[in-house]
C-alpha cells in the first residue's frame, strides 16, 4: 500500500470539519437553552402577572361585598319604626 503525500492536507481538513461540526454543535445546543430559558422567564413573569390580577381582582370583589353587608346591615338598622313623641314646650 502507498502512502499518499497529502496525506497530513487530508488529515487536517478531516480534524478541522470534525472542530467545526463540535463547535456548531455547542453553539446550537447553547442556543437552545438559551431559548428554553427565555422562555420559562416569560412563562414565569406571565404566571405572576395573571395571579397578580386575579389576587387584585379577588381583593376587589371582596371589598364590594363587604361593602354591600355593611351597607345592608345599615339599611334593616334604619327601617325599624320608633315611638317618637312632641315635645310641648
Amino acid at each position: 500500500m502507498l502512502l499518499n503525500p497529502f496525506y497530513p492536507l487530508t488529515f487536517l481538513k478531516i480534524t478541522s470539519l470534525k472542530a467545526t461540526i463540535v463547535f456548531l454543535s455547542i453553539l446550537l445546543i447553547k442556543s437552545n437553552l438559551l431559548r428554553l430559558k427565555g422562555g420559562l422567564i416569560g412563562a414565569l413573569f406571565a404566571l405572576i402577572l395573571i395571579s397578580g390580577i386575579l389576587a387584585s381582582s379577588t381583593v376587589a370583589l371582596g371589598s364590594l361585598f363587604y361593602a354591600y353587608r355593611l351597607n345592608k346591615k345599615l339599611n334593616t338598622d334604619d327601617n325599624q319604626m320608633q315611638d317618637l313623641e312632641t315635645v310641648n314646650v
